[in-house]
């Protein structure tokens, strides 16, 4: 073989020609499924988190949605029977969530949310030190680990919050049902009742990839041997 076909390096260079395999998106979206399913009672356990904290936002949104909804009709009953309920209604007020108390309790649910999701993600992060210091040990690189792990988490994170959006919905209907009869779950506003699903849904995939993002950015830039002697 002539030189051609081997060039010789320069005094100058480092380390001579890096190769550095880049997987295309396709390839790490494999990789988080397949990490998942191996994962699966671990994973189901974060996903179990995910659903509980999403459910609680999600049934106090479409509480308020179906307050909303019999207050729409103006009805005096009504309006005296949301009061019975718990809702802090002045006599001007048309929407349940115009009262301080109920922003209050929005305020709140959201932030019970926050902190389960973010909990549930870091512990997560947390318990796999050992597996990201192998998986740099064979080579990956720090931005792989990022990828791979917000991948998983956007899995997780929109399975968990669709799930848990859908059951708290359904519990806030039934309690608006036990509550105030048949009229509370047909008086609900069909594009309200959506938009709270979909707020529901997007906090909670947000706040998954929020949670996971700082600990694996840790996790990511931790030298191999470190992260090994990580005990768990």
């Amino acid at each position: 073989m002539n030189n051609a076909d081997h060039p010789t390096q320069s005094p100058g260079n480092v380390a001579g020609i890096r190769r550095q395999v880049v997987l295309p998106l396709g390839k790490s979206i494999e990789i988080a499924y397949n990490s998942i399913r191996v994962r699966f009672f671990r994973s189901l356990i974060t996903t179990l988190s995910l659903v509980l904290a999403v459910s609680f936002l999600s049934f106090v949104n479409v509480s308020t949605d179906v307050a909303n909804g019999l207050l729409a009709t103006g009805q005096p009953e009504l309006r005296q029977a949301l009061v019975r309920a718990g809702y802090d209604l002045a006599p001007e007020d048309r929407r349940a969530d115009s009262s301080s108390k109920q922003r209050w309790i929005v305020l709140l649910s959201l932030l019970v949310c926050a902190v389960g999701i973010v909990n549930a993600q870091l512990m997560a992060v947390t318990e796999r030190f050992r597996e990201i210091g192998t998986m740099k040990c064979l080579g990956a690189l720090d931005r792989f680990v990022m990828r791979l792990f917000l991948l998983e988490a956007g899995m997780q994170g929109l399975v968990g919050a669709a799930a848990g959006a859908l059951g708290g919905a359904l519990f806030a209907l039934l309690n608006g049902f036990i509550l105030f009869g048949g009229q509370a779950v047909r008086l609900v506003p069909a594009n309200e009742l959506l938009l709270s699903l979909l707020w529901a849904t997007a906090a909670g995939c947000l706040l998954s990839l929020i949670g996971v993002a700082y600990p694996a950015w840790v996790a990511a830039r931790m030298q191999p041997v470190e992260a090994m002697r990580v005990e768990q």
